[in-house]
């Protein structure tokens, strides 16, 4: 039997052209691309990292940030600014904002998940977010108020986050729920971002233990409620957090991109040596793959106080780590 000759008509090349690039897509060069790349999502960074820079010069910091190679923040609040504000410096600056953080009790005039929802709705339709993540837990009445004489804001979360029972971890469940189903007719995500406190083992599961972050997947409604995970603080907990995802694929979509010393001592107490991205202890080109698998579409780089040089030099360093990472 003859072997069939190659077509030289267009249609024959076209075709084979085409075969060779799918070939070249799924060999040794697809695996060789960045990973950002690869998967075609932007770097994003949660503009609590910049802290006081940016409300000082928030048109610098955000042009700063663009010039790196970020393209997505996430915000902690709009610093001072109304909504229409915000909008205007980050398109100035070509930065998108797909999430905001959002307090459970509302600490100024950025308002709360208690406060004015469609006010709430409003303010981050305005600049572009479509998730509103709650940072922390929504501490009852019965431990909210102010640090005892001489105990710092720190410790005084320490303490009151240390002494959450399950049924404040069932509270806050139904609160996420109740929340995500008002925000969700305005086209808004309603989502948690986790500590390493949630992962606090608890009493009162049938004789068994469990944990406020257990409480959280659980008793929430996955249409309703998504997850950001904060690697570096699952890590500080002694935990792999490539198996919390895998273990609730689906349920983690955007994640908190941070790194830690490998001296942070495993804890539940809000205790970490942050580092930039790819100076600690984390395997990225393990943990990025996984997280995109798992359902992860939000990368924003993250890093807690103290700083050891510039806040903004640190950011690049965390930006270009990333952006060089094979996975």
């Amino acid at each position: 039997m003859r072997t069939p000759l190659p077509d030289p008509s267009r249609r024959g090349f076209l075709a084979a052209g085409a075969a060779l690039a799918a070939a070249a897509m799924t060999g040794p060069a697809s695996a060789a691309q960045p990973f950002f790349k690869r998967v075609g999502l932007p770097i994003g960074i949660q503009l609590y990292t910049l802290g006081p820079d940016a409300a000082k010069d928030l048109d610098g910091t955000l042009a700063a940030l663009a010039g790196m190679g970020y393209r997505n923040v996430e915000l902690a609040g709009f610093l001072g600014r109304k909504p229409a504000e915000m909008r205007a410096a980050l398109d100035r600056a070509g930065l998108k904002c797909a999430s905001a953080h959002v307090q459970a009790r509302a600490l100024g005039p950025d308002g709360g998940f208690d406060s004015d929802l469609d006010k709430l709705a409003e303010g981050l339709a305005a600049v572009g977010a479509a998730n509103a993540v709650m940072p922390s837990p929504r501490i009852p009445d019965r431990l909210a108020g102010r640090p005892a004489e001489g105990e710092s804001i720190g410790d005084f979360y320490r303490r009151v986050t240390g002494a959450l029972t399950l049924h404040d971890w069932q509270m806050n469940a139904a609160f996420l729920n109740e929340k995500g189903a008002a925000l969700k007719k305005a086209g808004i995500k309603v989502g948690y971002h986790n500590h390493n406190f949630e992962f606090r083992p608890l009493g009162g599961n049938n004789g068994g233990e469990t944990t406020g972050m257990e409480v959280l997947l659980k008793e929430t409604d996955p249409d309703l409620v998504t997850f950001e995970i904060d690697v570096g603080w699952v890590a500080a907990a002694g935990l792999d957090p490539v198996a919390l995802m895998q273990a609730h694929k689906g349920r983690f979509t955007m994640m908190h991109v941070k790194d830690l010393k490998a001296g942070t001592e495993p804890n539940f107490a809000l205790s970490m040596q942050p580092t930039e991205i790819g100076s600690g202890k984390l395997d990225w080109k393990r943990l990025l793959p996984a997280a995109h698998a798992a359902g992860v579409r939000g990368f924003y780089v993250e890093q807690e106080p103290p700083f050891e040089r510039p806040r903004i030099e640190a950011a690049k360093i965390s930006h270009d780590f990333l952006a060089g990472v094979t996975a």
